[in-house]
């Protein structure tokens, strides 16, 4: 697979607590100059970064994050400043305690109301799938795949895991044909990236593969 095929799919991300104007500035000048899908940043800096950029690269941003469970009003509240600040794409954390007690229904009207709030603007649903059972990950698929949402993401990154090739596996069994996959977490190499796309990832959340191309000369 072309390296620049790639890049293309990728979220190219730093969510620290301890990320600054400069680090955020510097991924999106490697954003634009290697061609990546977006660059995933917090919500805080969405506004300088996208009078910085303008339309050459969109600017992704994460809500309820990383533990996924304030109310629905204040991630439609944080979904809505982001949009206003200039977001392209919101990455939502869904609560997973309300999975854990078998709430999908309050899952799914979650998951809708932050879609209404995003004036249409692009939603991936993260659902954690290192906390969640392969039954759980299954019912999320439905769920993902009724709320409008555009895709299903693995993983914060924060959390006891990140992506694996098993879930995202499953979830190109178990979505819906409308739904894209996003793995996030823990990709490392440009053969795993690889590999998750020839499973069925539309998006790859990560660092790490635009720092091998630069580090390696792959372009």
């Amino acid at each position: 697979m072309d390296i620049k095929e790639i890049l293309g799919k990728v979220d190219h991300t730093v969510l620290a607590v301890d990320a600054t104007w400069e680090s955020i500035r510097a991924l999106c000048d490697d954003g634009m100059k290697y061609g990546t899908a977006s660059v995933c940043i917090p919500a805080s800096f969405v506004r300088q970064a996208k009078e910085y950029v303008g339309d050459r690269l969109a600017i992704c941003t994460v809500i309820g994050f990383p533990n996924g469970y304030s109310t629905t009003a204040a991630k439609c509240f944080e979904t809505e400043d982001a949009v206003k600040n200039g977001a392209d794409e919101i990455d939502m954390v869904i609560n997973v305690g309300w999975v854990k007690d078998g709430r999908f229904d309050d899952v799914l009207a979650e998951i809708k109301a932050v879609k209404a709030a995003c004036g249409g603007k692009l939603l991936k649903v993260i659902i954690e799938t290192c906390l969640l059972t392969d039954s759980e990950k299954e019912r999320m698929c439905e769920v993902v795949s009724l709320s409008g949402a555009e895709y299903i993401k693995t993983s914060t990154g924060f959390s006891t895991g990140g992506a694996t090739f098993a879930d995202v596996e499953l979830f190109a069994r178990c979505v819906a044909p409308h739904v894209k996959i996003k793995a996030a977490g823990g990709i490392s190499s440009v053969a795993d990236a690889e590999r998750f796309i020839e499973l069925g990832a539309s998006r790859l959340g990560t660092s790490r593969i635009v720092k091998i191309v630069k580090q390696e000369g792959l372009l």
